[in-house]
């Protein structure tokens, strides 16, 4: 579980080139994360 003021933990995933992009690679950058609920479900 992810905690407001925590530091997220490293991730990598595909972005719309094919590209692969991790948090690492995205250090000294301003980043905004925005999560949200899997599609056709309650939450």
């Amino acid at each position: 579980m992810i905690t407001e003021g925590n530091k997220a933990p490293n991730f990598s995933l595909e972005a719309d080139d094919d590209t692969v992009v991790t948090l690492d690679s995205l250090a000294g950058k301003n980043l905004v994360l925005f999560l949200y609920p899997k599609d056709n479900t309650s939450g």
